[in-house]
């Protein structure tokens, strides 16, 4: 049924609403007929929906009127637990009636998302088993220990459930026992080799993908499945990105390569089994020559190959490429499980490959770095300059694209992500009705069922002093103290690093009565329940806690943030796409770190009001934001608060928030 048989519109949109217990706001409405006729007319449509819209059911009722299958990608598990738990299930059942048909609907996630049966039953490859101090995970981890406990439980689900989602196991298990129990994409023997193929969850997962209306997925496996010409998703007319603002960082990291001393030596070990020894020790003394390299590594950008290092990952290259030729001609039936052992192999000696003759091509659109961490070692690391190009390519062709986000204006307009995207700042048509120049888009702005300027302040402590690369900030502290003391507790504070989320933490803890929560001392999710639990509680945190935080109510009425988070001024990849805008004649520091710094700011602000009787104050502690020629555009990147620099009305303000909240009970 196409979407000019469906009923109206608006009747649909109701019956939704209405079926979800919420209320039709204008925002939802004007989202909804732009969603229709962007897919009407297979054009792109670029969304701002503030918190509040309602967004889900205005581009889920469009997509499900107009009865062509479409995939939802969002960037959170969260999401997509809801849109597949909650949204859509309500969703069709109102519908339904009105559209005389049932639309159906299935989650599809990457490969080692899923219970694999073939390492459940046949036990990990011995060369992993080994590194793990197992043979037999099910034998030789003792009931007592932890682990063991975890792959017990783990034999016990795989009886049970369904559908061998890991998240649909709970409570969960370690990341090291889900490893002994699934394969990535580059491990999975295929449903035609393997013994458990007709029993797979994953390609479970992919048949009822095939069969259903909405397919919700996630970001990685969206660029996947654009990037890699390896077609994971079904065919869909309609693709909608939720939480958008995302996208970009998620793709690059899909089309990013790395190379570590450990992943190279577990790739030596699972091959020198397989293949003749010859193959084996070239890859063994290439393995050798990159770790002495990787020893002496320094963390920064390499804007040119060194030599040494070029000769190293051709080595390396070249010896990956005659192991993979050896994998593919031998067979040895005496080895228990050889396919297995086989493919794991073969996945890892491809992606060193891969990365090697990557980096030594030397492309002008990638970026090259090492990267030192203090308990992994170093790394060598590669990425894509931009993505804009890739997308523009791989993402708008041959099915209409809706972006959605509560942040996608950063200095009040949707040009700069719309750039990032590969879109231009404008979608004209030619005149003479030739072909289009660019694909065709347009942004809307729906705003927010929120009054921002009634409901909330944004406050910049202009008086502080500019913080610096270096040092503790004591000013900031003492501001911070005196704010979290007037609102009663009640604080989020957003850090622009660990390390100064840590100092704040230990610092007020030896100052005020007020208990503070600090990242990492627990789970996000038990955090966020003892934050919302007690308004006298605060939370302190870094980047991961500025969209991880929902928290509506008196609970969360001071969000702070300690200073603009421009990136690193040592990050590899945005200090050289910086660069890149700069020798093209643009503004490096705007198109880049500004933005950079815009998005996360407006993500962060937008934690403070999450209800229509939430009332705060968002403060910003950093005097750059009113004193520094871009810091307007980061004013404009937030909701709409009402605006000052005065600190004496803003502890009275936080003060009367706290009184009333006390009057309240809360």
């Amino acid at each position: 049924m196409t979407e000019s048989s469906s009923p109206p519109l608006a009747d649909l949109l109701h019956a939704a609403v209405t079926t979800v217990g919420g209320t039709e706001r204008p925002g939802q409405t004007a989202m909804a007929q732009a969603v229709a006729e962007a897919i009407d007319d297979s054009s792109h449509l670029l969304v701002q929906a503030g918190t509040g819209t309602g967004k889900s059911l205005g581009y889920l009722v469009p997509a499900l009127a107009h009865g062509e299958r479409v995939v939802v990608a969002t960037a959170t598990l969260a999401l997509q637990r809801q849109l597949v738990e909650r949204d859509l299930p309500r969703t069709v059942e109102a519908l339904h009636p009105l559209l005389r048909r049932r639309p159906e609907f299935a989650m599809l996630k990457g490969r080692s998302n899923y219970l694999c049966l073939h390492r459940l039953h046949e036990g990990v490859p011995q060369e992993d088993a080994d590194e793990a101090g197992l043979f037999d995970p099910f034998e030789a981890a003792t009931p007592t220990s932890k682990l063991g406990k975890d792959l017990l439980r783990l034999r016990d689900w795989s009886d049970e459930t369904e559908t061998g989602d890991r998240d649909d196991l709970s409570p969960g298990v370690s990341d090291r026992a889900w490893s002994q129990v699934s394969v990535t994409s580059r491990e999975c023997l295929g449903a035609s080799k393997c013994a458990y193929g007709a029993e797979c969850f994953a390609e479970a997962a992919r048949e009822r993908a095939k069969l259903a209306d909405v397919v919700v997925t996630n970001h990685a496996l969206l660029a996947i499945d654009a990037i890699e010409g390896a077609p994971v998703l079904p065919s869909h007319e309609v693709l909608i990105v939720d939480e958008a603002h995302e996208l970009v960082s998620r793709v690059t990291g899909v089309a990013s390569g790395e190379l570590t001393p450990g992943q190279v030596n577990r790739a030596v070990r699972r091959a020198a089994k397989l293949v003749n020894e010859q193959a084996a020790d070239a890859l063994q003394t290439a393995s050798e020559g990159f770790e002495r390299l990787m020893e002496l590594a320094l963390p920064g950008r390499l804007e040119k190959i060194p030599e040494d290092l070029g000769y190293v990952l051709m080595a390396l290259r070249d010896a990956a490429r005659t192991v993979i030729s050896a994998l593919g001609a031998t067979r040895d039936a005496s080895v228990k499980d050889e396919d297995a052992i086989r493919k794991q192999a073969l996945g890892s000696v491809e992606n060193i490959h891969q990365v090697a003759e990557r980096i030594v091509e030397g492309s002008e659109y990638d970026v090259v770095w090492y990267e030192r961490h203090d308990r992994f070692g170093a790394s060598l690391r590669v990425a894509p300059l931009s993505v804009s190009g890739l997308l523009r390519e791989k993402l708008f062709d041959d099915r209409s694209v809706v972006l959605t986000s509560a942040t996608l204006k950063l200095g009040g307009d949707f040009n700069g992500v719309a750039a990032s995207l590969g879109l231009a700042p404008e979608s004209p048509q030619d005149p003479e009705g030739g072909e289009e120049t660019a694909p065709r888009w347009q942004g809307l702005d729906v705003g927010s069922p929120f009054d921002y300027s009634k409901q909330g302040i944004l406050y910049v402590a202009k008086h502080l002093a500019q913080p610096g690369r270096e040092g503790s900030r004591a000013d900031m502290l003492d501001e911070l103290a005196e704010l979290v003391e007037a609102a009663g507790g009640r604080t989020l504070g957003l850090f622009s690093s660990m390390r100064a989320a840590q100092a704040a933490a230990e610092n007020l803890r030896g100052r005020l009565d007020a208990p503070i929560l600090l990242q990492g001392e627990e789970t996000l999710g038990e955090l966020t329940r003892a934050f919302a639990a007690d308004a006298r509680t605060c939370l302190f945190g870094t980047l991961s806690l500025w969209q991880g935080v929902d928290v509506p109510g008196p609970s969360c009425q001071l969000v702070v943030m300690d200073r603009v988070p421009f990136p690193r001024p040592d990050d590899p990849l945005m200090s050289a796409r910086q660069k890149a805008v700069e020798e093209a004649g643009g503004n490096g520091f705007m198109a880049v770190a500004a933005t950079h710094a815009a998005l996360l700011m407006a993500q962060g602000a937008g934690r403070l009001v999450r209800a229509s009787d939430d009332r705060g104050i968002v403060a910003v502690l950093d005097p750059r934001v009113e004193r520094a020629r871009y810091g307007s555009f980061l004013r404009k990147s937030m909701p709409d608060f009402w605006y000052t620099t005065d600190r004496n009305q803003v502890r009275r303000s936080l003060a009367a928030i706290d009184a009333a909240a006390k009057a309240q009970g809360a």
